[in-house]
């Protein structure tokens, strides 16, 4: 880790940082949804194009060896980013919906049965609810749901209440996208095991915020996605314990993930090719690791310092907005500022906002529940990355000034 850079020069690696949005150059505050590309990874998506483009694993000529070196050295990337034990723990897929989507498909319909209890929470995303419905209704297991307090965490004593000998499985989100609440999951992890159940943590968020350590987590599975974390999009892993990998009977059927085929039977390839069948986003898998690369030069505690003072300076200053309500007050969080502003249509803000160069994000931000639970529709969410500054928060200020201004 070299010393935190001046944030002029961060900037400069983003090149779409440069762009004119509505006659402003832009502010970009919606990296909870995605965070943006610098220069590194740009750089590597087109090497790759330009330079090695062939499929992996199955051939023998230069290029395909260079692409294959590239895209298994991404896998060793990410193990170490994780500090998962062994590269084969470690299985791309396209995304944290995936990620968790192979889980409940695999491991939920081969171990999970009839009166079985699926423990999520209120804050979760719908990725980290749906597929556990669809399980819950094709297996008839029991979906459980760990309630919130109206600042935005989890009550844990609740949750305690819920567990028992038919806990089978907890999956639930490591930070809220919705809020910016960092949940205590070190101990969800440890109360789920003393029941026997299997837990998997939704890393979407926290990956880019948080540093991960699945050994010491003792997690059974995490899942997230590159695109927050400076990466390309379309591009995630799968953690798992190897001991639970194997178990589990394929995701999708193709090449790769075959070791012989007849059309009496199929045997299956070892870890972690058993779950990628099919050409992979390879441009990306190798471009993930310049991502990676990119927030280990800069330091997970430097970025999280920064962050985190956007976030206190953000929180102090939209108290100024009359009738502005923050929505999440966790007291452990992540640079997210979710609000509401009485009177005001949390798009309509946002159209203001974007006619000033500002992009935010609002809606339900697919956490439909959580919303219903706080009593709300949506929020206008600022979310706040590595290359934001002071100056831009001083914008969003003003900008929320004038929407209260033309719509109150």
């Amino acid at each position: 880790m070299t010393d935190f850079p001046d944030i002029a020069s961060i900037r400069n690696d983003f090149p779409i940082l440069n762009e004119i949005v509505n006659g402003k150059q832009l502010v970009y505050f919606d990296n909870a949804a995605t965070t943006q590309k610098p220069r590194i990874v740009l750089d590597a998506l087109s090497g790759y194009y330009e330079h090695y483009n062939a499929n992996i694993h199955r051939g023998i000529h230069h290029l395909a060896e260079k692409a294959t070196g590239a895209f298994e050295d991404s896998r060793r990337r990410l193990q170490k980013f994780i500090n998962a034990e062994l590269s084969e723990e470690v299985i791309f897929t396209y995304g944290t919906t995936d990620s968790i989507n192979l889980v409940a498909q695999t491991y939920g319909r081969k171990f999970l049965k009839e009166g079985d209890e699926i423990i999520i929470s209120t804050m979760e995303h719908h990725s980290n609810i749906v597929p556990w419905q669809m399980l819950c209704e094709e297996k008839g297991c029991v979906l459980r749901v760990v309630p919130i307090n109206d600042e935005g965490e989890l009550l844990m004593d609740e949750y305690e209440k819920m567990l028992s000998e038919k806990t089978k499985f907890v999956s639930v989100v490591h930070v809220s996208n919705a809020l910016g609440t960092i949940n205590p999951v070190a101990e969800i992890i440890e109360k789920a095991h003393k029941v026997g159940a299997k837990v998997l943590l939704d890393g979407a968020q926290a990956s880019s915020h948080l540093t991960i350590d699945v050994r010491a987590l003792d997690v059974d599975f995490y899942a997230l996605s590159l695109h927050k974390i400076y990466g390309p999009t379309g591009m995630g892993i799968l953690y798992g314990k190897k001991e639970l990998l194997e178990a589990m009977p394929p995701y999708r059927g193709g090449g790769e993930m075959i070791k012989h085929v007849t059309f009496e039977k199929t045997t299956y390839n070892e870890l972690p090719y058993k779950f990628e069948a099919g050409t992979p986003n390879i441009a990306d898998v190798v471009a993930a690791k310049y991502a990676i690369d990119y927030v280990d030069t800069l330091g997970k505690p430097n970025i999280a310092k920064h962050e985190n003072d956007l976030l206190l300076y953000a929180t102090e200053a939209v108290k100024e907005i009359p009738g502005l309500r923050i929505i999440g007050q966790a007291k452990e969080k992540v640079s997210v500022l979710s609000f509401v502003v009485d009177g005001l249509h949390h798009q309509d803000i946002a159209v203001i906002l974007d006619n000033q160069g500002i992009a935010v994000r609002t809606g339900h931000h697919c956490t439909q529940p959580l919303m219903s639970r706080l009593g709300i529709l949506g929020t206008t969410r600022a979310s706040f990355a590595v290359y934001n500054t002071v100056e831009e928060i001083d914008g969003l200020i003003k900008g929320l000034h004038k929407a209260k201004k033309m719509l109150g």
